[in-house]
């Protein structure tokens, strides 16, 4: 196969690269959709974007890259540009995030992004927004606009911090110059709601005049997107927000608003009179309560209209927010679950929540309606429980092994110790904690150690600090992007000397980091992250226990395991990489657990990890 003719940008195709680069170029050109456990070194940007793009060229198709991560949007852009200068073709591809990442205006960064949105429409039906304003002159695009769109094209591919710098020069909106781009793009790399949220995908396939039956979507980092658009459809109250709404009826004098507040703070309060942390609620008993002081759709139509007036004020409304709840709470019951919990922080907080359980209800109707659509992950395993959750009907499935040789990477289980909940003990903290320091100090250069929890982590710290020999970095919750690129930097300086890097497997680290090269020369895994299954983890076992037959797999099992794999995966970024990864849990060899693992993984199972590891270090590749 002649990869030129594809647009492929590199001089070489690697080879099992070559295979999924045919699959794929197979699934556009038939308008089948394509899933695939794709690990990290196959060069899955280039293998996507170059088919898709030249059958895009070929068919007036748009092309989709829909990602989660920032980083993503770079090597696409990258993969873009080099594609456009090797072929010459004439093209433009575009990176848009967020509407609210690309405002202008000041201190917009505290709002949610419903707020954002409301605050956004009330400003421009106002003309109050002076960025907007500028787009046009009767009704025609400014000469500013023009302007702006002509420097914007001499970019080789459009990225996000163009479209702002651009836009700022000019005093216009990012947001309405990136879509004016738009209309005339061939790749459109954005984040996955802008398809998957319906709202959201009718405004700006009408912004930029293209159809969904038109379009290539390809879904980077696809494990992530059930759980990305159940949290898209899923809404909460709580009496916290409630009090910030009080405070601002008070602040602009609503006293109706204000009684029908403390009226809805008594109910989440009689509610949640019961002693267990959480439970779950029917739907008509909170409208009816509801009812019982104001009509319910009367008090929507009220809570929205005073929303819309405080945001004139001061961009956020909490008011509104509730107004928005109480609307979403109207929806459906199937496949979704209504849970009312409480906790001390050190107030006590009580929520209310609808919780979307099923991510097909939404991702069903673009997958089906889309020319094709693309799933690649690392950590796609199995394809068979996607395909089910985000409902395909009979896409192709591959699952590919690592292109980089096997002879560079040591993977172990060790079956000593366990974190599972009723084992959990000073002894055990202790025994894991000698295992860590046996291995960490071995390791000829850096380590990184993942837990299932922040609070385990501490636990076996305060053991492991005494045995290890090397510099320990402590990965703490919430870090900004600043302290955590501050943090990784100086990590990577004790290369030579070595160093051990302490997070959880749902943290900062455990996914979205490249340490490639000498970096980090191992990992373990401790423990498995399945936590003590709550009321929505209940209730997604039983929703796919009856639309599947798989409610423990689908609902609690698969993604936990997929989150200890993607922790795994921060070893050996590149096929000149050597190291270790190990599991540390004797659950790892049952086998309810051991076929989680992918199969092309060559798993050893023993007590002998330091020989193992003084044997595989010793080796030159």
């Amino acid at each position: 196969m002649n990869f030129n003719k594809l647009l492929f940008p590199y001089d070489k195709v690697r080879d099992i690269q070559e295979d999924l680069i045919l699959k794929i170029n197979e699934s556009i050109i038939k308008g089948k959709n394509f899933i695939a456990h794709a690990p990290t070194g196959l060069g899955k940007t280039a293998a996507v974007l170059a088919p898709a793009l030249k059958y895009a060229l070929e068919n007036e198709k748009t092309v989709f890259f829909l990602t989660s991560r920032h980083t993503q949007h770079k090597i696409a852009i990258e993969t873009l540009a080099k594609i456009k200068n090797k072929y010459k073709e004439k093209f433009y591809g575009i990176s848009i995030i967020g509407k609210k990442g690309l405002c202008l205006q000041s201190d917009i960064h505290k709002l949610y992004n419903s707020e954002f949105n409301d605050y956004c429409k009330t400003m421009r039906v106002d003309k109050k927004c002076e960025f907007y304003e500028n787009l046009k002159t009767n009704e025609k695009l400014s000469t500013e606009t023009k302007i702006a769109l002509s420097e914007l094209k001499i970019f080789n591919q459009i990225t996000t911090e163009n479209s702002l710098d651009i836009s700022k020069k000019f005093n216009l909106c990012p947001y309405e110059i990136s879509m004016l781009i738009a209309k005339n793009a061939k790749v459109i790399i954005g984040d996955y709601y802008y398809i998957f949220h319906q709202d959201i995908r009718n405004l700006l396939l009408n912004k930029i005049n293209k159809e969904l039956k038109n379009s290539i979507i390809i879904v980077d980092e696809a494990h992530n997107l059930p759980n990305r658009v159940k949290d898209l459809f899923t809404a909460r109250l709580s009496n916290s927000m409630i009090n910030r709404a009080l405070s601002e009826a008070k602040k602009f004098k609503y006293d109706q608003i204000i009684h029908d507040l403390l009226n809805i703070e008594e109910i989440l309060k009689e509610l949640s009179n019961f002693k267990e942390d959480e439970q779950y609620i029917n739907k008509e008993l909170f409208i009816e309560k509801i009812n019982n002081i104001r009509d319910y759709q009367e008090l929507i139509e009220d809570f929205s209209f005073i929303g819309d007036a405080i945001r004139e004020e001061q961009k956020q409304s909490y008011i509104g927010s509730i107004a928005s709840f109480l609307e979403s709470w109207l929806g459906n019951n199937e496949g979704f679950t209504r849970i009312i919990s409480k906790k001390v922080n050190p107030k006590p907080i009580v929520i209310l929540s609808y919780r979307c359980l099923d991510s097909s209800l939404a991702t069903k109707e673009v997958i089906d309606e889309a020319h094709s659509t693309i799933m690649m992950s690392g950590t796609l395993t199995p394809t068979s429980m996607y395909n089910e959750l985000l409902g395909f009907n009979n896409p192709i499935e591959e699952t590919y092994k690592s292109p980089f040789p096997d002879k560079n990477r040591l993977n172990i289980i060790i079956p000593k110790t366990t974190t599972k909940y009723e084992f959990r003990n000073q002894k055990q903290y202790q025994d894991i904690a000698t295992i860590l320091a046996n291995i960490v100090n071995i390791v000829p250069g850096n380590s990184a150690v993942f837990f299932p929890s922040y609070y385990l982590r501490d636990s076996i710290y305060k053991e492991f600090n005494e045995l290890c020999k090397k510099t320990l970095f402590i990965e703490h919750p919430n870090l900004s992007k600043t302290e955590k690129h501050k943090l990784l930097e100086k990590f990577k300086s004790y290369k030579n000397s070595g160093a051990v890097l302490l997070g959880a497997i749902s943290g900062s680290f455990g996914e979205g980091i490249d340490l490639p090269g000498d970096f980090l020369k191992a990992v373990v895994i401790v423990g498995l992250p399945l936590t003590k299954p709550d009321l929505e983890s209940n209730a997604l076992i039983d929703y796919y226990d009856k639309k599947f037959g798989k409610g423990w797999d689908y609902g609690y099992l698969f993604p936990a395991f997929n989150k200890s794999l993607q922790s795994a995966g921060r070893c050996i970024r590149s096929e000149s990489d050597k190291g270790v990864v190990i599991f540390l849990d004797e659950r790892y060899t049952w086998k309810n657990y051991y076929r989680c693992f992918p199969s092309s993984w060559n798993l050893k199972i023993s007590l002998l990890y330091e020989r193992l590891i003084n044997e595989f270090f010793s080796k030159k590749i």
